[in-house]
């Protein structure tokens, strides 16, 4: 019998790398020199206005994981390049990237860290962001952070990762942010469009932001177009279906009130705001959905939709998301980022 064996138990010839504060070449041995109980440089401060490099590193290879803490606000830009493309393939602020667009809010309703635990991303106590997306590279990868605020801010990072054969039907890793402070009312919110090249689509993470009483917002629905679609191929009939609930996330039926669950690949895993009252208004929800075990195939083009509607219709909500998929090169620039006063969520 063909038993498959867990590739983490498979020797290889694969050469690990890591890129730091304490090791910024990410170089073999080419940590810091203080020996046992020292701490030389264990952050990097960005100065205002100017973007440092984090990973510069020839390939081919993969990005394994991404960790980051320190100032974890939507002024830091996170940008990846692949092989030599001049335009990023990942272009997010950092927090929104991490599925924490609220990124200003440190406690939810119950007075607690939010915390994201999925496979993919993991937002752990007190704002650890941590990436797991697997990003192969054939000749280069860069990875950036650019301070957009008008004051120096510190980061703690450590990217992992391991030079070794990409396999030629291996896609590349993008992410494309997109916002609408509010949705304008009676059309439906762009998750993402522009796609170009041949992929699978693998999810997304929402901040929805209710602007007055909230009447059930998550009867809007979910729409996918493949390729050339003039009707969505995959539609979904709500939001909380779509991000794998159902009845409100609870708050229809039996106990009337929202509940955060955090999955593997989907969850709404946090709720910003008074809850007490039946469908109240200014409360803020935090939500993913990975399709790592159901990933979207598109052989030319891709764009998703999300209607921002409630029960009695069309609303006007501030939505904030991030898209990730996986794409052949060249890919098509990404939509260019609203200024960082734009981007402030409270």
């Amino acid at each position: 019998m063909d038993h498959t064996i867990a590739r983490y138990a498979l020797i290889s010839d694969a050469r690990t790398f890591a890129f730091s504060a304490e090791n910024p070449t990410g170089t073999r041995g080419g940590g810091g020199r203080g020996g046992d109980c020292t701490k030389l440089s264990p952050t990097v401060v960005i100065p205002a206005g100017e973007t440092v490099t984090l990973v510069d590193v020839d390939g081919p290879g993969v990005i394994q994981n991404m960790w980051f803490t320190g100032y974890v606000g939507h002024s830091f830009i996170l940008r990846i390049y692949w092989d030599g493309q001049t335009y990023p393939s990942v272009e997010a602020p950092l927090s929104a990237f991490f599925g924490c667009a609220y990124d200003e809010n440190f406690v939810d309703r119950d007075g607690r860290y939010p915390v994201l635990n999925s496979a993919m991303l993991l937002v752990a106590p007190g704002r650890g962001y941590n990436c797991f997306f697997e990003m192969p590279f054939r000749r280069h990868c860069l990875i950036t952070m650019e301070n957009r605020s008008e004051k120096d801010e510190a980061l703690y990072y450590i990217i992992t990762g391991c030079r070794q054969h990409v396999p030629e039907e291996a896609g590349c890793f993008h992410a494309s942010y997109r916002q609408e402070h509010p949705v304008q009312k009676g059309r439906s919110y762009t998750v993402i469009d522009g796609i170009r090249g041949k992929g699978q689509f693998l999810g997304l993470t929402l901040a929805t932001g209710m602007n007055g009483n909230n009447t059930c917002w998550v009867e809007g629905e979910a729409r996918m177009f493949i390729d050339d679609d003039l009707y969505p191929s995959i539609h979904y009939t709500g939001t909380e279906d779509y991000f794998t609930g159902s009845y409100g996330f609870g708050n229809d039926i039996y106990i009337k009130r929202y509940q955060t669950f955090s999955g593997l690949y989907s969850g709404l895993y946090a709720i910003l705001g008074d809850n007490e009252a039946f469908y109240n208004g200014q409360q803020r929800f935090l939500l993913y959905r990975f399709h790592v075990p159901d990933p979207i195939h598109f052989e030319e083009a891709f764009r998703m939709t999300l209607d921002d509607l409630g029960w009695t219709g069309p609303r006007y909500d501030d939505y904030t998301s991030v898209a990730y998929w996986y794409q052949t090169l060249p890919s098509a620039p990404l939509k260019p980022l609203p200024t960082d006063r734009e981007m402030c969520m409270k």
